[in-house]
């Protein structure tokens, strides 16, 4: 049991001890990784959220769509966290975007938590310690948890190994549109909801769902697909409309997998991805060592000047790597 102060206001649900303790883990200082390592192993177990991962277009609505969606949900007695993975600044490193300035209204909910992450370097709009802040979030109580990734693209089906339920949210747009977006998303998708159906767009975006629904009929349904699943629906995040119906259909899909057994082997092939993610960025870690880096450059200059074979440097240099 850890002695951490941050553990039991964490776990009594305090928005500024759970915002402390994701800080903690993603610094990336020697003795707050320690420290934060302690802390999530003597995190409660059975707490469990209901994780939806959310991509779009750029310009599609997300913050509006997560602020409406929140809000609905909160005003139903639900406590929503929503981690915003932010595109960041090359020079700082910084998150660019802030969702909270964007999503001022929920954010002023006391019954909702929102945390941008800068994506630094790392690939598939999640940052790396993304994982660690959900488990913080479902330890704080919290019983739905939205991860906003950077975009859409192919690199961002690395949210589905985070996420219990994908959705992947699009503007009305014609046919164009759909050559646009990655197949690799689409594939991963459970529902895609079409933003923006209201006012002067409302037959485009419905138009726009006969589209996207004619697509997903062509593509083979999972073994942990329903009948009628992966869907395509409207919504509009500035009136509300099919806001609850989505919500419904999300529940419905999240209880037929649990009842199906689908649940339980997501989350723990999604462990064992995050194992071996952990050991690979661990690896690549050693390499970014300055001291590595020195002896690599070293070695790189003995091999282009024709002192060393390419081979026998690389057999050099990871054969000390494995006696660090």
């Amino acid at each position: 049991m850890s002695d951490d102060p941050l553990l039991v206001p964490l776990c009594d649900g305090d928005r500024r001890a759970l915002a402390r303790a994701i800080t903690l883990v993603e610094s990336t200082r020697p003795e707050h990784r320690d420290r934060a390592a302690a802390l999530l192993d003597a995190l409660p177990t059975g707490r469990e959220a209901l994780r939806i991962g959310l991509s779009g277009t750029p310009g599609v609505g997300k913050s509006t769509f997560i602020e409406a969606f929140g809000t609905m949900l909160t005003e139903a007695g639900c406590r929503v966290a929503v981690l915003a993975v932010d595109p960041s600044s090359a020079r700082t490193g910084g998150s660019i975007l802030g969702d909270k300035t964007r999503m001022e209204r929920l954010s002023r909910d006391p019954g909702a938590f929102i945390r941008p992450s800068p994506a630094a370097r790392h690939l598939g709009g999640v940052a790396r310690r993304t994982r660690e802040a959900v488990t913080l979030c479902e330890a704080a109580g919290f019983d739905v948890v939205l991860i906003e990734t950077v975009g859409v693209g192919q690199s961002e089906t690395m949210v589905a190994q985070l996420a219990d339920l994908f959705v992947l949210l699009l503007a009305p747009a014609g046919g164009d549109e759909l050559q646009g977006v990655k197949r690799g998303i689409m594939e991963i998708a459970d529902l895609i909801l079409v933003n923006k159906a209201d006012g002067d767009l409302a037959a485009t975006a419905t138009r726009t769902v006969a589209d996207y629904a004619g697509a997903l009929r062509l593509m083979r349904r999972r073994p942990a697909d329903p009948e009628g699943f992966p869907k395509a629906m409207a919504v509009s995040a500035v009136t509300g409309a099919g806001l609850a119906s989505a919500w419904d259909e999300m529940q419905a899909l999240a209880e037929w997998r649990r009842r199906e057994g689908h649940w339980d082997a997501t989350r723990a092939a999604q462990a064992a991805h995050w194992f071996d993610a952990e050991v690979r960025a661990a690896l690549l870690a050693q390499l970014d060592a300055p001291e590595t880096r020195a002896r690599m450059a070293a070695m790189a200059r003995d091999v282009a000047e024709g002192r060393r074979a390419a081979r026998a440097a690389a057999e050099e240099m990871l054969e000390s790597l494995r006696g660090a």
